[in-house]
């Protein structure tokens, strides 16, 4: 039951993760999350990084949409100056979602990569639909209300996989 929460890779940020590396793994598009994931929940707009680091996956041929729990106006304000396909309230960790993503990028399972800072929405949601997961560090430690809750739950279950040596890496 917990190998759904396990994710297949896990970075700092979403800077580690490079074009080159993901095409490797025959990856062509990526599915991410964005509080916390692509910026830190309370900030409006995509920093001049987070810009460059869609640029580069564009360049290389690789798609990304933006899928989020959040409301419409948050997602839509963020993505739209990108260029950027997004789905909101998605419910995540249901699959449904991404399967839609997936269906719309016209890629299989094993081209897509799910990113995203939470064990039990993103890498749950991308797992349970058949995508290579990369959880990465929360760019801030402060959260809203839910997401305070399940990142409680979400340090023990790291800590059980720390424990079983599931997961090497620190927090």
């Amino acid at each position: 039951m917990l190998k759904r929460f396990l994710p297949n890779e896990h970075v700092k940020s979403i800077f580690d993760i490079q074009p080159e590396k993901l095409k490797q793994r025959g990856i062509k598009g990526i599915i991410t999350d964005l509080d916390n994931t692509l910026v830190a929940w309370n900030v409006r707009d995509a920093t001049p990084e987070v810009i460059q680091w869609f640029k580069l996956m564009k360049d290389n041929g690789i798609n990304v949409t933006i899928i989020s729990n959040n409301k419409k106006e948050r997602v839509e304000l963020f993505s739209e100056p990108l260029g950027t396909p997004f789905v909101f309230s998605a419910r995540k960790p249901l699959s449904r979602a991404f399967k839609t993503v997936a269906k719309q990028m016209g890629l299989k399972k094993n081209e897509i990569a799910v990113i995203g800072d939470q064990l039990l929405t993103d890498v749950l949601g991308g797992n349970s639909a058949g995508f290579y997961t990369i959880l990465v560090v929360p760019i801030v430690q402060t959260d809203g209300k839910i997401t305070k809750i399940n990142r409680r739950i979400e340090r023990r279950i790291l800590n059980y996989m720390r424990k079983k040596g599931q997961i090497t890496w620190e927090e």
